[in-house]
């Protein structure tokens, strides 16, 4: 019986440690709360083409300025505008995470004062995009959207 208090008390030890360790690597990966702030303009004819900047804040205190362009195709027509744009991020870790192209499609409607509202995705992580703005389009289109560090 010695040797099983021995044996017993490095047992409780090492599950100590491996709790302890698990417990920081859950801390090291706990989600951010990132959102984008954006403006953006665009046409398209057949094809959708929008540029825009906007900056990226987390909630660890992060933050980026970033490019955004949208790419895509479909039955569409016209020209836009999205003032004030904001977009919710989640499953994000760490800010580079929102870096990166986004699978997008989106039907789309508006004369003169216009909005928006998208979910994209990319691996596991989310965008919800949100904005109004002005212009005429009409469409439904598919592509992506790609987020990059403003140079």
């Amino acid at each position: 019986m010695k040797g099983f208090g021995f044996r017993m008390s490095r047992a409780l030890a090492i599950g100590g440690l491996l709790s302890a360790a698990a417990t920081l690597s859950m801390a090291a990966t706990a989600e951010l709360a990132c959102k984008l702030h954006y403006q953006a303009k665009g046409w398209s004819a057949l094809i959708k083409v929008a540029d825009g900047h906007g900056t990226v804040t987390c909630s660890d205190g992060t933050s980026k300025d970033v490019t955004i362009k949208l790419r895509s195709v479909g039955a569409t027509i016209g020209r836009s505008q999205i003032d004030n744009g904001v977009g919710t991020f989640t499953h994000v870790v760490a800010i580079d995470d929102v870096l990166g192209t986004y699978a997008q499609s989106e039907v789309h409607a508006g004369v003169v004062k216009s909005g928006s509202a998208q979910v994209l995705t990319k691996g596991t992580a989310s965008l919800v995009l949100a904005g109004a703005g002005e212009g005429i389009d009409l469409g439904v289109t598919v592509g992506e959207l790609t987020i990059a560090v403003a140079k």
